[in-house]
């Protein structure tokens, strides 16, 4: 499948990139929702949450503790962050390349929508 998050995976369409290692990479969102949104996803190419298979568990715990560490570098850590993972339509995904937002920078309200 070709999306523009494999499209910057590629170098094909520029990106701020903040962090890559061999199974993901993460980037500032191009639209932020809040002052400080990244998004990271794996090289993988996964269509959605609804997608995932087993074998996927370890990348999954890999791009959490990566969430965690971008965070930390970012100055979040202390007052707190969110992390979304929309999936299909009414979930809100817009791009199918599984994708998680890491938000922060400022009050986080619940529920978001």
């Amino acid at each position: 499948m070709s999306t523009i998050f494999s499209k910057i995976i590629n170098r094909e369409v520029p990106a701020e990139i903040i962090y890559e290692d061999d199974l993901c990479l993460a980037f500032r969102d191009v639209s932020p929702q809040a002052p400080v949104h990244i998004l990271l996803i794996p090289k993988k190419p996964i269509e959605s949450m609804a997608k995932l298979q087993e074998e996927d568990g370890a990348l999954m715990g890999h791009m959490l503790f990566q969430a965690s560490q971008i965070a930390e570098s970012e100055g979040l850590s202390e007052k707190g962050y969110r992390l979304v993972i929309n999936t299909n339509q009414q979930g809100g995904q817009s791009v199918y390349h599984l994708h998680m937002h890491i938000l922060g920078g400022r009050q986080l309200h619940w529920p978001p929508g």
